[in-house]
């Protein structure tokens, strides 16, 4: 989790993964690969707001939040990788 909280700090970098799997999305043509890239780049436009202060009132520093978050983006991003790397494989295998 404290690998995750980088984009706290720095929401912009939430983008980074989000334009990996829009890469992945668009060799593999997977739908799901499509749904990781859109969840990361809405977490990077939720933590902006968060880090602006715009989405919280008050207290911003105790995130239950990310209790659901950093385990959905995390679930999403790995079967969205298997998914990418075995659509490419298959698009590029012979036959």
């Amino acid at each position: 989790m404290a690998l995750l909280g980088v984009f706290i700090e720095w929401p912009w970098l939430a983008l980074v993964p989000a334009a990996v799997f829009l890469v992945l999305h668009r060799l593999s043509r997977r739908r799901l690969v499509g749904a990781a890239a859109l969840m990361w780049g809405l977490y990077a436009v939720y933590e902006y707001g968060m880090r602006r202060r715009w989405l919280c009132t008050g207290e911003c520093n105790i995130r239950v939040d990310l209790l659901l978050l950093y385990p959905v983006l995390a679930l999403a991003s790995v079967v969205a990788l298997v998914v990418a790397l075995r659509g490419i494989a298959r698009a590029s295998s012979p036959g």
